[in-house]
Protein backbone atom coordinates (compact mmCIF):
# COMPACT_ATOMS: atom_id res chain seq x y z
CA UNK A 1 0.00 0.00 0.00
CA UNK A 2 1.49 3.38 -1.06
CA UNK A 3 2.43 5.52 1.70
CA UNK A 4 0.75 9.34 1.28
CA UNK A 5 2.62 11.78 3.67
CA UNK A 6 -0.14 14.79 5.29
CA UNK A 7 2.23 17.92 5.71
CA UNK A 8 -0.46 20.35 7.29
CA UNK A 9 0.02 23.81 7.34
CA UNK A 10 -2.92 25.40 9.41
CA UNK A 11 -0.57 26.92 12.13
CA UNK A 12 1.47 29.33 9.39
CA UNK A 13 -0.66 29.34 5.82
CA UNK A 14 -4.17 28.58 8.20
CA UNK A 15 -3.06 31.52 10.05
CA UNK A 16 -3.80 33.88 7.33
CA UNK A 17 -7.11 33.72 6.81
CA UNK A 18 -9.10 36.50 7.45
CA UNK A 19 -10.37 36.63 11.11
CA UNK A 20 -8.23 33.98 12.11
CA UNK A 21 -5.34 34.82 14.92
CA UNK A 22 -3.77 32.18 16.70
CA UNK A 23 -1.97 32.68 20.25
CA UNK A 24 1.23 30.52 21.45
CA UNK A 25 -1.14 28.94 23.21
CA UNK A 26 -3.35 28.07 20.66
CA UNK A 27 -0.98 26.70 18.56
CA UNK A 28 0.55 24.16 21.13
CA UNK A 29 -2.91 22.95 21.61
CA UNK A 30 -3.49 22.43 17.65
CA UNK A 31 0.02 20.78 16.87
CA UNK A 32 -1.61 18.37 19.86
CA UNK A 33 -4.20 17.61 18.09
CA UNK A 34 -2.66 17.27 14.97
CA UNK A 35 -0.08 14.52 16.48
CA UNK A 36 -3.10 12.43 17.84
CA UNK A 37 -4.63 12.24 14.47
CA UNK A 38 -1.29 11.00 12.79
CA UNK A 39 -0.39 14.19 10.60
CA UNK A 40 3.50 13.57 9.51
CA UNK A 41 4.45 17.20 9.43
CA UNK A 42 3.52 19.85 11.01
CA UNK A 43 4.61 23.15 9.72
CA UNK A 44 4.31 25.45 12.81
CA UNK A 45 5.29 28.59 11.37
CA UNK A 46 7.99 31.26 10.37
CA UNK A 47 10.59 31.74 12.86
CA UNK A 48 11.41 35.62 13.28
CA UNK A 49 8.68 36.85 11.43
CA UNK A 50 6.88 37.49 14.31
CA UNK A 51 6.97 36.71 18.57
CA UNK A 52 3.81 34.57 18.11
CA UNK A 53 6.06 32.15 16.24
CA UNK A 54 9.53 33.00 18.19
CA UNK A 55 7.44 31.83 21.61
CA UNK A 56 6.18 28.70 19.72
CA UNK A 57 9.34 27.21 19.01
CA UNK A 58 10.85 27.23 22.50
CA UNK A 59 7.22 25.64 23.54
CA UNK A 60 7.50 22.97 21.21
CA UNK A 61 11.21 22.11 22.33
CA UNK A 62 8.92 21.12 25.85
CA UNK A 63 6.41 18.30 23.71
CA UNK A 64 6.98 14.97 23.62
CA UNK A 65 5.24 13.95 20.36
CA UNK A 66 4.18 10.39 19.24
CA UNK A 67 4.18 11.01 15.86
CA UNK A 68 4.37 14.01 13.72
CA UNK A 69 7.85 15.72 12.87
CA UNK A 70 7.70 19.69 13.24
CA UNK A 71 8.65 21.83 10.60
CA UNK A 72 10.20 25.60 10.54
CA UNK A 73 9.07 27.55 7.52
CA UNK A 74 10.79 30.35 5.43
CA UNK A 75 12.64 32.00 2.38
CA UNK A 76 15.23 31.06 -0.06
CA UNK A 77 18.38 33.69 0.83
CA UNK A 78 18.33 37.43 -0.21
CA UNK A 79 20.55 37.75 -3.80
CA UNK A 80 23.76 38.85 -3.59
CA UNK A 81 24.61 37.44 -0.11
CA UNK A 82 25.86 34.48 1.48
CA UNK A 83 23.73 31.73 2.91
CA UNK A 84 26.04 32.12 5.56
CA UNK A 85 24.94 35.47 5.89
CA UNK A 86 21.08 34.95 5.48
CA UNK A 87 19.12 36.48 8.70
CA UNK A 88 15.90 34.22 8.04
CA UNK A 89 18.18 31.09 6.83
CA UNK A 90 19.40 31.71 10.01
CA UNK A 91 16.69 32.22 12.47
CA UNK A 92 15.21 28.70 10.61
CA UNK A 93 17.84 27.24 11.96
CA UNK A 94 18.15 28.65 15.31
CA UNK A 95 14.33 27.23 15.74
CA UNK A 96 15.92 23.82 15.91
CA UNK A 97 13.13 22.45 13.56
CA UNK A 98 13.79 18.99 12.25
CA UNK A 99 12.73 19.70 9.23
CA UNK A 100 13.22 23.60 7.45
CA UNK A 101 10.67 23.64 4.34
CA UNK A 102 11.72 27.17 1.81
CA UNK A 103 9.94 28.64 -0.73
CA UNK A 104 11.36 29.90 -3.84
CA UNK A 105 10.48 31.61 -7.30
CA UNK A 106 9.94 28.61 -9.87
CA UNK A 107 8.13 31.55 -12.47
CA UNK A 108 10.61 33.26 -14.42
CA UNK A 109 7.94 36.29 -14.29
CA UNK A 110 8.38 36.44 -10.12
CA UNK A 111 12.18 36.09 -10.32
CA UNK A 112 12.74 39.46 -12.67
CA UNK A 113 9.47 41.84 -11.14
CA UNK A 114 9.01 40.53 -7.42
CA UNK A 115 12.98 39.85 -6.63
CA UNK A 116 13.92 42.01 -9.18
CA UNK A 117 17.17 39.43 -9.76
CA UNK A 118 18.21 37.05 -12.67
CA UNK A 119 17.08 34.33 -13.53
CA UNK A 120 20.76 32.76 -12.91
CA UNK A 121 20.74 33.88 -9.31
CA UNK A 122 17.78 33.26 -8.33
CA UNK A 123 18.91 29.68 -8.98
CA UNK A 124 21.70 30.32 -7.05
CA UNK A 125 19.46 31.43 -4.32
CA UNK A 126 17.58 27.86 -4.46
CA UNK A 127 20.73 25.92 -4.44
CA UNK A 128 23.37 27.78 -1.57
CA UNK A 129 20.13 28.30 0.93
CA UNK A 130 19.17 24.54 0.51
CA UNK A 131 22.82 23.00 0.72
CA UNK A 132 23.42 25.56 4.08
CA UNK A 133 20.57 24.86 5.52
CA UNK A 134 21.51 20.56 4.73
CA UNK A 135 25.30 21.25 6.04
CA UNK A 136 23.86 22.36 9.40
CA UNK A 137 21.85 18.98 9.65
CA UNK A 138 18.53 19.72 9.11
CA UNK A 139 16.15 17.60 6.67
CA UNK A 140 14.89 20.10 3.73
CA UNK A 141 11.93 20.53 1.62
CA UNK A 142 11.53 22.54 -0.94
CA UNK A 143 8.04 24.31 -1.90
CA UNK A 144 8.24 25.74 -5.64
CA UNK A 145 5.84 28.80 -5.52
CA UNK A 146 4.11 29.76 -8.18
CA UNK A 147 5.31 26.29 -10.40
CA UNK A 148 2.16 25.33 -12.39
CA UNK A 149 2.28 29.12 -13.28
CA UNK A 150 5.90 28.98 -14.03
CA UNK A 151 5.47 25.89 -15.80
CA UNK A 152 2.64 27.50 -18.37
CA UNK A 153 4.61 30.45 -19.38
CA UNK A 154 8.41 28.81 -19.19
CA UNK A 155 8.72 25.38 -18.97
CA UNK A 156 12.21 25.31 -19.47
CA UNK A 157 13.61 27.53 -16.38
CA UNK A 158 10.66 25.95 -14.11
CA UNK A 159 12.08 22.24 -14.47
CA UNK A 160 15.11 23.98 -14.34
CA UNK A 161 14.65 25.57 -10.37
CA UNK A 162 13.53 22.42 -9.18
CA UNK A 163 16.05 20.39 -10.71
CA UNK A 164 17.98 22.56 -9.02
CA UNK A 165 16.56 22.57 -5.51
CA UNK A 166 16.42 18.43 -5.77
CA UNK A 167 20.18 18.51 -6.38
CA UNK A 168 21.05 20.62 -3.52
CA UNK A 169 19.30 17.98 -1.32
CA UNK A 170 15.88 19.21 -1.22
CA UNK A 171 14.43 15.28 0.52
CA UNK A 172 10.78 16.50 -0.90
CA UNK A 173 10.59 19.21 -4.21
CA UNK A 174 6.50 20.19 -3.11
CA UNK A 175 4.30 21.59 -6.18
CA UNK A 176 2.81 25.00 -5.67
CA UNK A 177 -0.19 25.75 -7.42
CA UNK A 178 0.20 29.14 -5.75
CA UNK A 179 -2.50 31.53 -6.93
CA UNK A 180 -4.89 28.51 -6.84
CA UNK A 181 -6.24 28.55 -10.46
CA UNK A 182 -5.21 25.27 -11.95
CA UNK A 183 -7.75 22.26 -12.58
CA UNK A 184 -6.56 18.81 -11.85
CA UNK A 185 -6.33 17.85 -15.41
CA UNK A 186 -3.49 20.42 -15.41
CA UNK A 187 -1.74 19.54 -12.38
CA UNK A 188 -1.89 15.66 -13.10
CA UNK A 189 -0.30 16.62 -16.43
CA UNK A 190 2.87 18.59 -15.35
CA UNK A 191 3.22 16.53 -12.03
CA UNK A 192 3.66 13.56 -14.12
CA UNK A 193 6.01 15.39 -16.73
CA UNK A 194 8.16 17.04 -13.92
CA UNK A 195 8.23 12.98 -12.60
CA UNK A 196 9.28 11.86 -15.97
CA UNK A 197 11.83 14.56 -16.54
CA UNK A 198 13.70 13.98 -12.89
CA UNK A 199 12.55 9.89 -12.02
CA UNK A 200 14.14 10.20 -8.19
CA UNK A 201 12.43 13.55 -6.98
CA UNK A 202 10.42 12.97 -4.34
CA UNK A 203 7.17 15.24 -4.90
CA UNK A 204 5.05 16.92 -3.01
CA UNK A 205 1.18 19.13 -4.03
CA UNK A 206 0.54 22.64 -2.09
CA UNK A 207 -2.81 23.82 -3.64
CA UNK A 208 -4.94 26.81 -3.26
CA UNK A 209 -8.53 26.79 -3.55
CA UNK A 210 -9.38 30.06 -5.31
CA UNK A 211 -10.88 27.81 -8.12
CA UNK A 212 -13.05 25.30 -5.61
CA UNK A 213 -10.20 22.79 -6.76
CA UNK A 214 -7.59 22.26 -4.24
CA UNK A 215 -8.77 19.27 -2.93
CA UNK A 216 -9.22 18.05 -6.54
CA UNK A 217 -5.39 18.97 -7.53
CA UNK A 218 -4.19 17.79 -4.56
CA UNK A 219 -5.26 13.95 -5.30
CA UNK A 220 -4.76 14.45 -9.35
CA UNK A 221 -0.97 14.98 -8.44
CA UNK A 222 -0.94 12.22 -5.98
CA UNK A 223 -2.19 9.96 -9.02
CA UNK A 224 0.16 11.44 -11.07
CA UNK A 225 3.68 10.54 -8.47
CA UNK A 226 3.83 12.78 -5.88
CA UNK A 227 3.90 11.42 -2.22
CA UNK A 228 3.19 14.22 -0.27
CA UNK A 229 0.07 16.42 0.53
CA UNK A 230 0.54 20.15 2.05
CA UNK A 231 -2.99 21.75 3.58
CA UNK A 232 -4.77 22.88 5.90
CA UNK A 233 -7.79 21.59 8.36
CA UNK A 234 -10.95 22.58 7.58
CA UNK A 235 -9.66 24.47 4.37
CA UNK A 236 -8.01 27.38 6.14
CA UNK A 237 -5.81 29.79 4.55
CA UNK A 238 -5.32 32.89 2.63
CA UNK A 239 -8.35 34.50 -0.01
CA UNK A 240 -9.96 30.98 -0.44
CA UNK A 241 -8.09 28.70 1.30
CA UNK A 242 -5.83 25.55 1.19
CA UNK A 243 -6.81 22.26 0.09
CA UNK A 244 -8.87 20.99 3.02
CA UNK A 245 -7.14 18.10 4.69
CA UNK A 246 -10.59 17.07 6.19
CA UNK A 247 -12.05 16.06 2.52
CA UNK A 248 -7.98 15.28 1.26
CA UNK A 249 -7.09 12.45 3.84
CA UNK A 250 -10.62 10.34 3.73
CA UNK A 251 -10.50 10.28 0.11
CA UNK A 252 -7.00 9.08 -0.23
CA UNK A 253 -7.55 6.23 2.55
CA UNK A 254 -10.67 5.51 1.68
CA UNK A 255 -11.53 5.83 -1.67
CA UNK A 256 -7.49 5.67 -3.44
CA UNK A 257 -6.76 3.11 -0.60
CA UNK A 258 -3.13 4.59 0.23
CA UNK A 259 -1.69 4.79 3.68
CA UNK A 260 -2.43 7.82 5.12
CA UNK A 261 -3.51 8.09 8.77
CA UNK A 262 -4.97 4.46 9.10
CA UNK A 263 -6.80 3.82 12.55
CA UNK A 264 -7.01 7.44 13.33
CA UNK A 265 -9.42 8.70 10.42
CA UNK A 266 -12.14 7.53 13.32
CA UNK A 267 -10.99 11.12 14.97
CA UNK A 268 -11.46 13.55 11.97
CA UNK A 269 -14.44 15.01 13.23
CA UNK A 270 -13.25 15.83 16.55
CA UNK A 271 -9.87 16.98 15.45
CA UNK A 272 -11.91 19.28 12.94
CA UNK A 273 -14.43 21.08 15.48
CA UNK A 274 -11.83 21.02 18.37
CA UNK A 275 -9.52 23.16 15.30
CA UNK A 276 -12.48 25.06 14.83
CA UNK A 277 -13.28 25.90 18.09
CA UNK A 278 -9.50 26.63 19.08
CA UNK A 279 -10.01 29.16 15.71
CA UNK A 280 -12.74 30.86 17.08
CA UNK A 281 -14.70 30.32 13.38
CA UNK A 282 -17.60 28.60 13.09
CA UNK A 283 -17.18 25.29 10.22
CA UNK A 284 -19.71 25.81 7.81
CA UNK A 285 -22.25 22.92 8.41
CA UNK A 286 -22.27 21.71 4.78
CA UNK A 287 -18.35 20.41 5.04
CA UNK A 288 -17.52 17.30 3.25
CA UNK A 289 -17.09 14.09 5.91
CA UNK A 290 -17.02 16.38 9.04
CA UNK A 291 -19.58 18.84 8.70
CA UNK A 292 -22.77 18.55 10.60
CA UNK A 293 -24.89 18.13 7.52
CA UNK A 294 -22.48 16.02 5.87
CA UNK A 295 -24.70 12.93 6.46
CA UNK A 296 -27.93 14.89 7.28
CA UNK A 297 -31.38 13.93 5.62
CA UNK A 298 -34.26 15.53 5.16
CA UNK A 299 -36.51 14.26 2.15
CA UNK A 300 -38.47 11.71 3.46
CA UNK A 301 -37.57 9.31 0.66
CA UNK A 302 -33.48 9.50 1.10
CA UNK A 303 -34.49 8.94 5.13
CA UNK A 304 -36.76 5.51 4.09
CA UNK A 305 -33.52 5.06 1.80
CA UNK A 306 -31.21 5.16 4.32
CA UNK A 307 -32.88 3.42 6.90
CA UNK A 308 -33.13 0.25 4.49
CA UNK A 309 -29.35 0.33 3.59
CA UNK A 310 -27.39 3.40 4.23
CA UNK A 311 -25.16 3.42 0.58
CA UNK A 312 -28.27 4.25 -1.72
CA UNK A 313 -28.10 8.20 -0.44
CA UNK A 314 -24.02 8.01 1.74
CA UNK A 315 -20.89 7.28 0.08
CA UNK A 316 -19.50 6.44 2.75
CA UNK A 317 -20.19 5.52 6.86
CA UNK A 318 -20.23 8.30 8.52
CA UNK A 319 -18.58 6.38 11.68
CA UNK A 320 -15.59 6.33 9.58
CA UNK A 321 -14.72 9.60 9.85
CA UNK A 322 -16.29 9.93 13.08
CA UNK A 323 -19.68 11.82 12.16
CA UNK A 324 -23.55 10.34 12.75
CA UNK A 325 -26.48 10.13 10.57
CA UNK A 326 -28.62 12.74 10.87
CA UNK A 327 -32.37 12.50 10.23
CA UNK A 328 -33.76 16.23 10.14
CA UNK A 329 -37.38 16.86 10.87
CA UNK A 330 -39.54 18.85 8.83
CA UNK A 331 -42.50 19.30 6.92
CA UNK A 332 -40.70 16.91 3.87
CA UNK A 333 -40.49 14.31 6.45
CA UNK A 334 -42.46 11.19 6.15
CA UNK A 335 -43.18 8.29 8.07
CA UNK A 336 -40.44 6.74 7.57
CA UNK A 337 -38.07 10.09 8.54
CA UNK A 338 -40.24 10.02 11.72
CA UNK A 339 -38.85 6.76 12.62
CA UNK A 340 -35.61 6.98 12.01
CA UNK A 341 -35.41 10.19 14.14
CA UNK A 342 -37.61 8.30 17.40
CA UNK A 343 -34.70 5.52 17.30
CA UNK A 344 -32.28 8.22 17.92
CA UNK A 345 -34.26 9.67 20.66
CA UNK A 346 -32.61 9.85 24.29
CA UNK A 347 -36.23 9.66 26.53
CA UNK A 348 -38.84 7.93 23.89
CA UNK A 349 -38.41 4.18 23.98
CA UNK A 350 -40.96 3.69 21.58
CA UNK A 351 -44.09 5.28 19.64
CA UNK A 352 -47.43 3.63 18.54
CA UNK A 353 -47.43 3.53 14.69
CA UNK A 354 -51.11 4.90 15.59
CA UNK A 355 -49.15 8.19 16.96
CA UNK A 356 -46.75 9.26 13.79
CA UNK A 357 -49.73 10.78 11.62
CA UNK A 358 -50.10 12.54 14.52
CA UNK A 359 -46.71 14.17 15.18
CA UNK A 360 -46.40 14.35 11.16
CA UNK A 361 -49.32 16.88 11.34
CA UNK A 362 -48.06 18.63 14.53
CA UNK A 363 -44.93 19.25 12.94
CA UNK A 364 -46.15 20.88 9.67
CA UNK A 365 -48.60 22.62 11.26
CA UNK A 366 -45.86 24.18 13.89
CA UNK A 367 -43.72 24.73 10.73
CA UNK A 368 -46.20 26.46 8.84
CA UNK A 369 -46.21 28.97 11.43
CA UNK A 370 -42.35 29.26 11.19
CA UNK A 371 -40.99 26.48 13.75
CA UNK A 372 -38.05 24.64 12.35
CA UNK A 373 -37.12 21.76 14.41
CA UNK A 374 -33.74 20.58 12.19
CA UNK A 375 -31.72 22.82 14.31
CA UNK A 376 -33.82 21.99 17.28
CA UNK A 377 -33.91 18.34 18.48
CA UNK A 378 -34.61 18.82 21.91
CA UNK A 379 -38.14 20.83 21.26
CA UNK A 380 -38.56 18.02 19.27
CA UNK A 381 -38.17 15.19 21.72
CA UNK A 382 -40.20 17.38 23.74
CA UNK A 383 -42.92 17.75 20.95
CA UNK A 384 -43.19 14.04 20.60
CA UNK A 385 -43.50 13.77 24.85
CA UNK A 386 -46.27 15.85 24.57
CA UNK A 387 -47.98 13.80 21.99
CA UNK A 388 -47.32 10.76 23.99
CA UNK A 389 -48.44 12.14 26.64
CA UNK A 390 -45.16 11.53 28.80
CA UNK A 391 -43.91 15.08 28.83
CA UNK A 392 -43.40 15.78 32.63
CA UNK A 393 -44.74 19.38 33.66
CA UNK A 394 -42.17 20.96 36.33
CA UNK A 395 -43.70 23.86 36.55
CA UNK A 396 -46.73 26.43 35.34
CA UNK A 397 -46.32 29.63 34.13
CA UNK A 398 -48.35 32.48 35.41
CA UNK A 399 -47.06 35.30 34.36
CA UNK A 400 -43.88 37.07 33.16
CA UNK A 401 -43.03 41.07 33.05
CA UNK A 402 -40.17 42.73 31.20
CA UNK A 403 -39.08 45.97 31.92
CA UNK A 404 -36.41 48.38 30.06
CA UNK A 405 -35.62 51.42 31.82
CA UNK A 406 -33.02 54.39 30.51
CA UNK A 407 -31.34 57.10 32.90
CA UNK A 408 -30.33 60.40 31.40
CA UNK A 409 -26.79 60.64 30.80
CA UNK A 410 -26.25 56.56 30.75
CA UNK A 411 -25.96 55.22 27.47
CA UNK A 412 -26.46 51.46 29.03
CA UNK A 413 -30.64 50.27 29.36
CA UNK A 414 -31.18 48.82 33.02
CA UNK A 415 -33.29 45.58 31.83
CA UNK A 416 -35.23 43.95 34.62
CA UNK A 417 -37.57 40.80 34.34
CA UNK A 418 -40.14 38.80 36.53
CA UNK A 419 -41.37 35.71 36.83
CA UNK A 420 -44.85 34.12 38.65
CA UNK A 421 -44.45 30.52 38.59
CA UNK A 422 -46.16 27.64 39.88
CA UNK A 423 -44.37 24.59 41.35
CA UNK A 424 -46.06 21.88 42.82
CA UNK A 425 -48.24 24.01 45.66
CA UNK A 426 -45.92 26.64 45.81
CA UNK A 427 -46.63 30.22 43.96
CA UNK A 428 -43.00 31.89 43.27
CA UNK A 429 -42.20 34.80 42.55
CA UNK A 430 -38.77 36.70 41.43
CA UNK A 431 -37.43 39.57 39.95
CA UNK A 432 -34.00 39.50 37.71
CA UNK A 433 -31.91 41.98 36.09
CA UNK A 434 -30.31 40.96 33.16
CA UNK A 435 -28.13 42.12 29.97
CA UNK A 436 -30.83 42.82 27.99
CA UNK A 437 -34.55 41.45 28.09
CA UNK A 438 -33.90 37.50 26.99
CA UNK A 439 -31.19 37.38 29.59
CA UNK A 440 -32.99 38.99 31.89
CA UNK A 441 -35.49 36.78 31.29
CA UNK A 442 -33.83 33.43 31.73
CA UNK A 443 -31.78 34.36 34.89
CA UNK A 444 -35.45 35.65 36.34
CA UNK A 445 -36.50 31.81 35.79
CA UNK A 446 -33.40 30.43 37.26
CA UNK A 447 -33.97 32.17 40.59
CA UNK A 448 -37.02 31.06 40.77
CA UNK A 449 -36.37 27.77 40.02
CA UNK A 450 -32.63 27.11 41.86
CA UNK A 451 -33.95 26.12 45.43
CA UNK A 452 -36.57 23.21 44.03
CA UNK A 453 -33.96 22.34 41.03
CA UNK A 454 -30.76 23.14 42.15
CA UNK A 455 -29.10 21.64 39.13
CA UNK A 456 -30.55 24.49 36.67
CA UNK A 457 -27.39 25.85 38.23
CA UNK A 458 -25.28 24.31 35.86
CA UNK A 459 -26.99 24.75 33.08
CA UNK A 460 -25.70 27.76 30.45
CA UNK A 461 -27.41 29.61 27.22
CA UNK A 462 -24.15 28.34 24.92
CA UNK A 463 -25.75 29.91 21.77
CA UNK A 464 -28.62 32.57 20.81
CA UNK A 465 -29.77 33.21 17.72
CA UNK A 466 -32.85 35.21 16.06
CA UNK A 467 -34.32 35.02 12.45
CA UNK A 468 -36.51 37.47 11.20
CA UNK A 469 -38.74 35.20 8.94
CA UNK A 470 -41.02 37.78 6.95
CA UNK A 471 -38.92 40.33 6.31
CA UNK A 472 -42.19 42.17 4.38
CA UNK A 473 -44.05 42.47 7.50
CA UNK A 474 -41.14 44.61 9.38
CA UNK A 475 -41.34 44.83 12.95
CA UNK A 476 -44.67 42.44 13.31
CA UNK A 477 -42.80 39.69 11.45
CA UNK A 478 -42.28 36.68 12.65
CA UNK A 479 -39.63 35.75 14.46
CA UNK A 480 -37.35 32.31 15.58
CA UNK A 481 -35.01 32.02 18.29
CA UNK A 482 -32.67 29.07 18.56
CA UNK A 483 -31.23 28.61 21.73
CA UNK A 484 -28.61 26.18 22.69
CA UNK A 485 -27.65 25.35 26.54
CA UNK A 486 -25.16 23.02 28.08
CA UNK A 487 -24.42 22.17 31.42
CA UNK A 488 -20.69 21.50 30.76
CA UNK A 489 -21.36 18.01 29.26
CA UNK A 490 -24.32 18.02 26.76
CA UNK A 491 -25.84 20.47 24.71
CA UNK A 492 -29.04 21.22 23.24
CA UNK A 493 -31.03 23.06 21.16
CA UNK A 494 -34.90 24.05 21.21
CA UNK A 495 -37.09 26.76 18.87
CA UNK A 496 -39.44 29.35 20.14
CA UNK A 497 -41.59 31.32 17.30
CA UNK A 498 -43.76 34.28 17.90
CA UNK A 499 -43.95 37.53 16.71
CA UNK A 500 -42.97 38.72 19.71
CA UNK A 501 -39.11 38.14 20.20
CA UNK A 502 -39.54 38.35 24.33
CA UNK A 503 -42.32 35.66 23.74
CA UNK A 504 -40.49 33.53 20.84
CA UNK A 505 -37.31 33.69 23.93
CA UNK A 506 -39.58 32.67 26.38
CA UNK A 507 -40.63 29.60 24.22
CA UNK A 508 -37.24 28.07 23.59
CA UNK A 509 -36.05 28.88 27.43
CA UNK A 510 -39.03 26.86 28.74
CA UNK A 511 -37.95 24.28 26.35
CA UNK A 512 -34.38 24.18 27.19
CA UNK A 513 -34.72 24.15 31.01
CA UNK A 514 -37.79 21.58 30.68
CA UNK A 515 -35.08 19.40 28.83
CA UNK A 516 -32.61 19.73 30.48
CA UNK A 517 -34.03 18.76 34.25
CA UNK A 518 -35.07 15.62 32.33
CA UNK A 519 -32.45 15.16 31.00
CA UNK A 520 -30.82 15.54 35.29
CA UNK A 521 -33.71 13.20 36.31
CA UNK A 522 -35.64 15.83 38.17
Amino acid sequence: MKKIEIYDTTLRDGAQSEGINFSVSDKIKIIKLLDNLGIDYIEAGWPGANPVDEEVFKEIKKLSLSHSKISAFGCTKKPLIKASDDRVLNMLLSSEAEVITVFGKTWDFHVTEALSTTLEENLNMIKESIEYLKSNGRRVFFDAEHFFDGYRHNQEYALKAVKTAYEAGAERVVLCDTNGGCINTEIYKVTKAVKECIPEIVLGIHAHNDGDMAVANSIAATDAGAVQVQGTINGYGERCGNANLCSVIPNLQLKKSFDVIGENLSKLVYIANSIAEIANVSAPSNLPFVGRSAFAHKAGVHASGVAKNSETYEHIKPELVGNSRKILISDQAGASSIREKIEHLRFVNSVGEENIPRIIERIKNLEWKGFAFEGAEASFELLVMDILGTKKEFFELLGYRIIGDTIAGISNVNTEASVKLKVKNEIIHTVSEGDGPVNALDMAFRKALKDVFPQIHFYKLNDFKVRILDSADGTAAQVRVNIETTDGFNKWDTVGVSQNIIEASYMAIVDSIVYGLILHNA
